[in-house]
């Protein structure tokens, strides 16, 4: 059997969409090849390694009929860049020590972002006889510089050159939404483009009978970080009639558990993280699912947006672009401006619970399997590798 290497900053047990995507992409792809994941010790969202891979530099498993060799990197989650920087190069010295004393197979997929860990992936794995696939979920450094994590300037520049060097040395582009291949499309010419949404593979569930009060009854769960902008939504929110419901972790969680304690009076409800199989469960119980975005990224397309849909809850997408325009055209819920917490808090009032009926979470679904396939997307793409 052809053996493939996937080398990526995220995989499971950390959560999140960027461990999820690649792992059904690694479980889907192990029918027809040999796969190796290579990825650091775990250590994501909490910045910390996770007590089981302490004291550890290298760990080899066998998970799922998935070879995964966990690496070394200096784990934080600072806001400090140049600890955040030191992060990202520790990850990427562990990556040249295990390429130059390991047989590298001849087609590797490389997540991007981080740049940082995809440049030195395609800098030192460059071969004539290698199939170079770059994984692209969101477009760095600009996507830093919208979120204003990143300012424009000399750093801003060298990540520009990272950014150009990755996408020029591919041989086969994975973006996740039409606007990262357009984007992609203006810099480099040579590689291969193809469109690979993040569809989850998740077992089918019955449709949840739906709430009966008067109280809309809305859901986030998730990455609670600067850009889902949530400690915000808490405080912005119109209270009227409503509940908000929060599952997740992340940098702003100690904050939200803070504005919680010193508003007891508002019906705002933490959970904290769970497990992916029990979210699930957990999430049909409300009435609605909401995915914001503190700003409007150019090129993200939330892989909630796929997962929820199957899962045939309405949603409220609070996050401009692609994104939004799925939601419009699927029918699969309500928009609002990115950033606009007044008309998010209309388009709430204006939401009529008597909508929210079984038969709407039906079709919510039916639409999802059909047009959201993971299998079908995952045949298209066998056919490019």
């Amino acid at each position: 059997m052809q053996k493939l290497m996937i080398i990526t900053c995220y995989f499971p047990p950390e959560i999140g969409a960027a461990s999820n995507r690649i792992f059904h992409l690694a479980h889907g792809l192990k029918t027809d090849y040999d796969v190796t994941v290579v990825t650091p010790l775990p250590n994501y969202p909490t910045g910390k390694i996770f007590p089981e891979f302490r004291g550890k530099f290298k760990i080899k498993t066998q998970e799922n009929s998935i070879k995964v060799v966990r690496l070394w990197l200096y784990a934080s989650k600072s806001k400090n860049k140049f600890l955040r920087l030191f992060a990202m190069l520790s990850y990427s010295i562990s990556l040249v020590w295990f390429f130059l004393w390991n047989k590298i197979p001849d087609k590797v997929i490389v997540q991007s972002p981080p740049l940082l860990v995809a440049y030195t992936s395609m800098f030192f794995l460059r071969s004539k006889k290698r199939k170079l696939i770059l994984n692209v979920s969101d477009l760095w450094p600009s996507a830093g510089y919208e979120l204003g994590a990143l300012k424009k300037g000399f750093s801003y520049k060298t990540l520009q050159k990272l950014e150009r060097f990755n996408y020029k040395s591919a041989d086969l582009i994975l973006g996740q939404s039409n606007e990262i291949l357009a984007h992609i499309g203006k810099i480099a010419s040579k590689p291969q483009l193809f469109l690979y949404r993040n569809y989850p593979d998740i077992k089918r569930l019955s449709i949840a009978p739906t709430t009966t009060d008067d109280t809309l009854k809305i859901v986030y769960a998730g990455l609670l970080g600067v850009a889902q902008g949530i400690l915000k939504l808490c405080k912005e929110l119109n209270y009227h009639n409503v509940e908000l419901h929060i599952y997740g972790s992340g940098a702003e969680e100690d904050d939200i558990k803070l504005f919680i304690e010193k508003h007891n009076d508002l019906p705002i409800y933490f959970y904290g993280r769970v497990d992916r199989a029990l979210l699930h469960e957990e999430l049909r119980r409300y009435d609605i699912v909401i995915i914001p975005l503190l700003n409007r990224i150019y090129g993200s397309v939330p892989s909630k947006i796929f997962e929820y849909a199957k899962l045939g809850m309405p949603m409220l997408y609070f996050g401009g672009g692609e994104g939004e325009d799925i939601i419009n055209d699927c029918k699969l819920g309500w928009v609002s401006k990115a950033g606009d917490y007044a008309q998010l808090n209309f388009t709430i009032e204006s939401i009529d619970k008597e909508v929210l009926t079984s038969e709407t979470r039906t079709k919510i679904q039916e639409y999802a399997y059909r047009y959201f396939d993971f299998e079908k997307q995952l045949r298209a793409l066998k056919t490019q590798l």
